[in-house]
C-alpha cells in the first residue's frame, strides 16, 4: 500500500477532507485510522459525512464539478457541485417518484424527453413503460455521461437500448431546436446552485416559452423540486412549485423520504389537462404498462406522497416567490462558474 496523501475536495464553502491511498481504487480497510470519510456541506452549520471504500472518480468538467465515490453504507454515489445526486442503494425512491407518476397519470405516452438524466436512472426507469417508443436523454456533461456509462453498471443496458436517443447538449438550446413535440418532459436537473448549469432551467419564461410548447395536446411535465423537508423546503420546493402554478392550469406536489439525502425530497408536476386517478387504478395501470417490477411506487404511496404536513402545506399556499433569472433562488453551496 502506497503513502498516505492528502486531498482536499471544494466546493466553495467548506474543504471536505478525503485521506486516500495513491492507488485510489485500492479497498481501504475496516481499521478506524484508515477510513476515508466524505463530507457534504448542508448549511452553515450543518454536514452530512459518511465512509469512503474508495473515490472512483474526480474532476472539473466545463460545467461542474464531479466525483463519483464507492461508500460503504450507500454503495456508489455520484456528486455534482458538493451535493449529492444518486446513492447506488436507494436511487430507486428518487427515480421511481420522478418518471412513473407523469407515465401513469398520462392516457399512453409515447415520447418521453428527459432534460439531465446523465447516470441513466431515468432513462432506464421511463424505458419499463411498454407504450414508450422514444425516450430522448439531453445531458449538458459528456464527462458525466461518460464514467456513469463505465461504472453504473445497472445502467448498462440502458445506454444501449434501441429506444434511446442520447444527446450531449443544453437541454434549453435542445428543446427550442427541436421541431418535435413529447407526451412527457422530465426535469432530471442538478440542483439550482449559484454558478451552477441548471438553475436557468427553473425560471418561469423557460417553462412558458421555450418548454410547454414542446408538450403534446396532454402532455405532462414533472421535475425534482429539490430538498421539502420540515427545515427545507423553503429553499426552491415552494417557488419552483409556485413558478410552474403561474405556466400550468393543474400543478401537483408530491414528496418521499431519500435515505442518502438525508432529507425529504420534492418533485412537481403540472398539466393543462386535470390529473384524475385513484389508488386502485394506479396499481392497475403500473400492473399493465411496466415490465418488471417496481420497488417503490405503488397507489397508495403516490396518493399519500401527495398529502403534505400542515407546514409545509401553509408554505406551498402562501409562495409569492416566481423564480427567474434576475431572482433566482439557491440551495447551499457554490458552481463551477460562480469559483472562476
Amino acid at each position: 500500500m502506497g503513502e498516505a496523501i492528502h486531498f482536499f475536495h471544494t466546493n466553495g464553502y467548506a474543504n471536505r477532507f478525503l485521506k486516500i491511498h495513491e492507488e485510489t481504487n485500492q479497498t481501504l480497510t475496516n481499521n478506524h485510522e484508515e477510513c476515508s470519510w466524505y463530507e457534504e456541506v448542508i448549511d452553515d452549520d450543518l454536514k452530512w459525512s459518511f465512509a469512503l471504500k474508495r473515490v472512483l472518480h474526480k474532476g472539473i468538467s466545463d460545467y461542474q464539478e464531479i466525483a463519483l465515490l464507492d461508500t460503504k453504507r450507500f454503495g456508489k454515489v455520484l456528486v455534482i457541485d458538493g451535493k449529492m445526486q444518486s446513492a447506488e442503494v436507494d436511487e430507486f425512491i428518487y427515480h421511481e417518484c420522478l418518471i412513473h407518476p407523469a407515465l401513469i397519470c398520462h392516457p399512453e405516452a409515447k415520447t418521453v424527453f428527459i432534460m439531465g438524466g446523465g447516470e441513466g436512472s431515468a432513462a432506464r426507469e421511463a424505458l419499463k413503460h411498454k407504450s414508450l417508443e422514444k425516450v430522448v436523454m439531453c445531458d449538458i456533461d459528456q464527462e458525466v455521461v461518460d464514467f456513469c456509462r463505465r461504472y453504473l453498471t445497472v445502467n448498462q443496458e440502458t445506454f444501449c437500448h434501441k429506444k434511446l436517443n442520447l444527446v450531449i447538449n443544453d437541454a434549453k438550446a435542445e428543446l427550442e431546436k427541436r421541431d418535435e413535440k413529447f407526451d412527457i418532459i422530465v426535469g432530471d436537473l442538478a440542483d439550482p446552485v449559484e454558478g451552477g448549469p441548471c438553475y436557468q432551467l427553473y425560471t418561469k419564461s423557460f417553462y412558458e416559452k421555450i418548454l410547454k410548447p414542446k408538450l403534446n395536446e396532454n402532455g405532462i411535465f414533472v421535475t425534482q423540486a429539490g430538498p421539502a423537508g420540515i427545515f427545507t423546503h423553503k429553499e426552491v420546493f415552494t417557488s419552483i412549485y409556485n413558478t410552474i402554478k403561474q405556466v400550468f392550469k393543474y400543478v401537483v406536489s408530491y414528496t418521499a423520504h431519500v435515505p442518502s439525502f438525508a432529507d425529504t425530497w420534492g418533485w412537481v408536476m403540472a398539466s393543462d389537462q386535470p390529473f384524475s386517478i385513484n389508488a386502485e387504478d394506479i396499481d392497475k395501470r403500473i400492473e399493465a404498462r411496466i415490465n418488471g417490477e417496481l420497488l417503490y411506487l405503488n397507489g397508495a404511496s403516490f396518493l399519500s406522497s401527495a398529502t403534505m404536513n400542515k407546514t409545509v402545506t401553509l408554505s406551498l399556499l402562501n409562495e409569492t416567490h416566481i423564480y427567474t433569472e434576475e431572482s433566482a433562488r439557491f440551495i447551499h453551496g457554490h458552481g463551477v462558474a460562480y469559483r472562476r
